[in-house]
C-alpha cells in the first residue's frame, strides 16, 4: 500500500528514514531544498522538523504534502519525495538538470522526483519501483503537467554504492513511462512524463 505522507504518522516516516545517511548527514530530503550556506549549518534535528512540516504527516485533511510512504504487511517501507519543482530551491540552481535546455526552472505546473529511501531488511524487494509508478497519478490528480526525475544511469552488471541510487535509476523511470530528456553527465539523466 502506498499513501501520501500526510496520512501516514510521523513516526512511520521517521521508522524508514532513521537509517538514511545522504550527503555524510541525516538529509530528512532537504538537501535539494536548501541553500548551500542553510545546508552546512542546519542540524539533523531542525532538517527533520522542515520535513515534518513539508509533509503534514498525520494530518489526511492537509491541502499539501511532499511524498509518498510505502507498507508492506502494515510496516513502513519506503519513503520518496515528490512535489512542485518549485519547491526545491538548490535543485533549480544546479546547472546539471538544466544543461542543454531551455524551460522555465520557476514552472510550478512542472513537478519533480527527488529523493528515495527503502528500509534495510526491504531493499532490492521493488520497493523503490512501486513508489516510483505511484509519483505519475500522485502528481497529475494534483494538476502536474509534467513530471521529472534526475535518475542515476546503472548499466547490467555495474556497482553502485546504494547512496548514489537515493535519486533511483533510469530503468526504474523508463518503467513508469518516464522518457529522457537530457544526459548533463555520463551517468545522470533528466526522465520526464508530460500529461
Amino acid at each position: 500500500m502506498i499513501v501520501p505522507a500526510n496520512e501516514a504518522s510521523w513516526s512511520d516516516l521517521q521508522a524508514i528514514l532513521k537509517s538514511a545517511n545522504c550527503h555524510g548527514c541525516r538529509c530528512y530530503c532537504q538537501r535539494f531544498k536548501s541553500p548551500g550556506s542553510d545546508w552546512r549549518t542546519v542540524s539533523d534535528e531542525e532538517r527533520a522538523f522542515r520535513l515534518q512540516a513539508q509533509t503534514s504527516c498525520g494530518d489526511p485533511k492537509a491541502r499539501t504534502t511532499s511524498g509518498l510512504v510505502a507498507y508492506r504487511d502494515g510496516e513502513p517501507v519506503g519513503w520518496v519525495s515528490v512535489e512542485p519543482r518549485t519547491g526545491f530551491g538548490a535543485l533549480r540552481r544546479s546547472r546539471v538538470p538544466w544543461q542543454g535546455r531551455d524551460e522555465d526552472k520557476d514552472d510550478s505546473g512542472v513537478w519533480a522526483v527527488t529523493c528515495f529511501h527503502t528500509r534495510p531488511g526491504h531493499r532490492k524487494q521493488g520497493v523503490a519501483g512501486e513508489l516510483a509508478k505511484a509519483t505519475v497519478p500522485f502528481a497529475r490528480e494534483r494538476g502536474a503537467k509534467a513530471l521529472e526525475a534526475y535518475p542515476m544511469v546503472v548499466e547490467p552488471g555495474d556497482s553502485v554504492p546504494w547512496g548514489e541510487t537515493h535519486v533511483g535509476t533510469k530503468t526504474m523511470f523508463e518503467d513508469c513511462g518516464f522518457v529522457e530528456v537530457s544526459r548533463p553527465t555520463l551517468r545522470r539523466v533528466v526522465m520526464r512524463i508530460d500529461f
